[in-house]
């Protein structure tokens, strides 16, 4: 709900204006930081993109208009174009977007392969065994994009979310030759301090003797060609 729900502490690193053409929206879950109806609709206003969305999710997108959509269950992929193949992949989270939605509709992350190049998009994520699943089951990835924020207090978040030295671990049960820490800076949701994940991600690699170049942090805004 607008009127009551957590404020933006940061801006979008691009204006929605200024973005380039979009062929594919890949939507993890249906929390609401995650599935922002107003931003879809603008996306396929303007782009007409094919959106992949979870078990359970489609008919919320068909309610705001959207007719591109493809549901997909675990380990499902598909072709996008002969272009790509995308396969849906297990996450340890939830679902809800009120209280009596619990867990209707499914989670999930994304591995988007193109020719030899394999990019996952980790989405919301507890740490567990999963990331050793699809390393075997997809290759590892070229490019992870891995949550390390919203975290404490530990004893609950745990279940849902990890700190910066779950996802280090999950880099190295992906196999991720570069990881990139998302899921942080935007909404002040959890109790660790706004630029926490960072320096945590910072002082856990260190700690470890991993190469910091490895798994970084981008800015907003900021574009970095591999």
């Amino acid at each position: 709900m607008s009127w009551a729900g957590t404020k933006r502490v940061r801006e979008p690193g691009i204006q929605i204006e200024d973005l380039p053409p979009i062929d594919l929206v890949v939507i993890s879950h249906n929390h609401y930081d995650h599935l922002d109806l107003e931003t879809l609709k603008t996306l396929n206003r303007k782009f007409s993109p094919k959106f992949l969305v979870p078990l359970g999710d489609k008919e919320l997108l068909q309610s705001a208009g959207i007719p591109d959509i493809d549901e997909m269950d675990w380990w499902q992929t598909i072709k996008i174009e002969k272009k790509a193949e995308v396969t849906f992949a297990p996450t340890q989270h939830l679902s809800a977007r009120g209280i009596f939605d619990w867990n209707r509709s499914l989670w999930g992350s994304y591995m988007i392969m193109i020719g030899n190049r394999r990019v996952y998009f980790g989405g919301d994520a507890a740490y567990s065994s999963h990331y050793k699943e699809i390393k075997r089951r997809l290759g590892e990835p070229d490019i992870s994009l891995l949550p390390i924020g919203a975290y404490e207090p530990r004893w609950f978040m745990r279940l849902v979310h990890m700190n910066p030295l779950d996802a280090i671990q999950a880099h190295l049960d992906l196999g991720s030759k570069l990881s990139i820490g998302i899921h942080f800076g935007t909404f002040q949701q959890t109790e660790e301090a706004l630029n926490a994940p960072v320096e945590e991600l910072k002082k856990e690699l260190l700690k470890a003797g991993l190469n910091l170049s490895n798994f970084i942090v981008q800015k907003e805004g900021i574009a970095r060609i591999y």
